[in-house]
This record gives structure tokens, C-alpha cells and sequence, in this order.
């Protein structure tokens, strides 16, 4: 690869390493074609992106962009996650993949530019989606509400049920 490859190479990790909610590191020795492809399809399904880079490019990246935690991460084959919308989903997808295929071993991570080991890409992992926390986040907030309802509604029932009773003592004292 000659020079300007190799910058617009660097250029282009540093530019992902900013805008990535999640970076997530592995190593992807003994995984075919196929399974890198079929990796590949998941994530960007899921707003991700995987790119397989020359540690030495992804060093001088990762050294432009400020993050010197990757550093020591960066030895062997590397494959490099980024996930710009969910950072949940490239934890999730890898994985499960990896549990799918032994031959992928997560190393480390960064989420929201924070050095994470592979404990803490499995506890992401096992976070609900984001859409799964809004729906629990709505719950939570509508169930105080319906509550206040119920108890605001409960004299206008109350009272709804005294007349009623009255009216049917009314009626039962007439026949």
C-alpha cells in the first residue's frame, strides 16, 4: 500500500473513531469468508460496521484521534466494530456471534470513547435493546399516571355507586 492509501486509511479509522457510539475489537483467526460476510450483513442491518485494518494504521488512528487505550488491544488480526446508532447492537450481534463461532474472540472496546474489556462488552450484550428500554421507560411513566387517574376517578365513582344504591332503595321501598 503506498502513502497516500496508508493516510487516507488512517484518516478514515480516525473519522470512524469519532463518530462511533462503540468501537468493539476482535480478532477473527480461523473465520471464512463466508461467516465474515455473513457478520458483516448483521451488523450493518443493525447501523454497524466492520473493517478489518493493519494495526499500525489503526495505531496512528487511534493516536490522532486522542484514544491511546486501543493501543496495547491492537496486536494480531484485528477486525474493528463501529457502531454509530445503537451502541448496544454491535455488543449484541458479536456476541452472539462469537458464542455461534468459536473463532471469534472479542478483545476490548470503546464505548462513548471509555476503554472496555471483553466482561463489559458481554454485560452490553446483555442489555434490551434500545427500543425495549423506551417502551420500559414509557411504562414507567404512564403507570404513575393511570394511577393518579384511577385515584382522582375513584370519588366520582364512589359517588356514582351511593346513588346508585339509593335509587334502588328508592325502588325496592316503592314496590
Amino acid at each position: 500500500m503506498k502513502r497516500p492509501e496508508k493516510e487516507a486509511q488512517v484518516q478514515m479509522i480516525k473519522e470512524k473513531l469519532a463518530e462511533a457510539q462503540t468501537v468493539i475489537l476482535a480478532d477473527y483467526r480461523g473465520l471464512t469468508v463466508e461467516e465474515m460476510t455473513e457478520l458483516r450483513k448483521k451488523l450493518r442491518e443493525a447501523g454497524a460496521e466492520l473493517r478489518v485494518v493493519k494495526n499500525t494504521l489503526a495505531k496512528l488512528a487511534a493516536k490522532e484521534a486522542e484514544i491511546d487505550a486501543l493501543e496495547s488491544h491492537l496486536s494480531g488480526p484485528v477486525a474493528m466494530a463501529f457502531g454509530f446508532d445503537d451502541p448496544v447492537a454491535p455488543a449484541k450481534i458479536l456476541h452472539t456471534f462469537a458464542r455461534e463461532h468459536k473463532n471469534l474472540e472479542l478483545k476490548a472496546g470503546l464505548l462513548e470513547k471509555r476503554l472496555i474489556d471483553r466482561k463489559e462488552i458481554e454485560a452490553l450484550a446483555a442489555l434490551p435493546t434500545r427500543e425495549v428500554l423506551l417502551t420500559q421507560l414509557a411504562a414507567a411513566m404512564v403507570g404513575p399516571l393511570r394511577n393518579l387517574a384511577f385515584v382522582l376517578s375513584a370519588p366520582i365513582r364512589n359517588l356514582g355507586y351511593v346513588l346508585e344504591a339509593v335509587r334502588e332503595k328508592q325502588q325496592a321501598q316503592e314496590a
